[in-house]
């Protein structure tokens, strides 16, 4: 039997205090904002998230000025316009960090963010309109239709991109697996994300509370016991 919400709330607040929790937790935003954004800033958001994916996030976060300069500003039809020796002379750029595979990356994102904006009128009207309850569907569409945004660097690009996600992070994989989900230890295959899925859509039918929020709350309800200075500094844009 799945554990009730209210526990898992509890425990967090126990660790955190329930001021320090609430301050830590973000506000909900309707994901009808999302067909307001510009397909650069999803680009933009996705090449981040792919160079992050397995490297030092601080370092991404220093250069990424420099990134959004040469990637020309992740604008989708400037760069499907460059040719091949465009692309060929990034994997020499200082301003970035030179990794083939994740600038090859970029290239095929700004085919499959324009795609989706032919299809849908823009990107961001496709998120707005995907079902709330279908996370499952839309990380296994990312995954299959775009470059390198399979596992959690799907699941980051969403949550940092605004779309309300949870984030099968190790602390929220421990924290549904103590509530009595069915997750194996990593919580990879779809079997685990669609257990996940519903877990928390039935978290937020008690709760009201957001997928984002009750993520959230799951990390901070057990794993290391970190300080409200360093959780912020986490979790400011988004990290679990």
């Amino acid at each position: 039997m799945t554990m009730q919400f209210k526990h898992i709330r509890a425990r967090a607040e126990k660790r955190k205090g329930a001021k320090v929790l609430a301050s830590l937790i973000p506000v909900a935003k309707p994901n009808t904002a999302l067909a307001k954004i510009g397909d650069d800033r999803f680009l933009s958001e996705m090449t981040r998230r792919v160079f992050c994916a397995g490297f030092v996030w601080r370092v991404i976060e220093q250069k990424w000025p420099e990134f959004e300069e040469a990637f020309l500003h992740f604008e989708p039809k400037a760069l499907l316009f460059q040719p091949d020796e465009f692309w060929e002379s990034l994997a020499r750029d200082a301003r970035i960090v030179r990794n083939p595979q994740k600038i090859k990356s970029v290239r095929d994102n700004a085919a499959f963010v324009a795609e989706v904006a032919k299809e849908a009128k823009s990107f961001g009207r496709m998120l707005a309109a995907w079902p709330q309850d279908d996370e499952v569907g839309l990380l296994e569409m990312l995954s299959k239709r775009g470059s390198r945004l399979g596992g959690m660097t799907g699941q980051y690009f969403l949550r940092f991109a605004g779309w309300d996600a949870f984030i099968l992070s190790r602390d929220v994989v421990a924290c549904l697996r103590e509530a009595g989900i069915e997750l194996s230890e990593k919580a990879s295959t779809k079997k685990d994300l669609r257990n996940a899925q519903a877990a928390f859509a039935g978290w937020r039918k008690e709760t009201g509370l957001s997928f984002t929020q009750l993520s959230r709350i799951c990390a901070m309800s057990t794993g290391d016991n970190m300080d409200a200075a360093t959780l912020a500094a986490r979790t400011g844009g988004g990290e679990e």
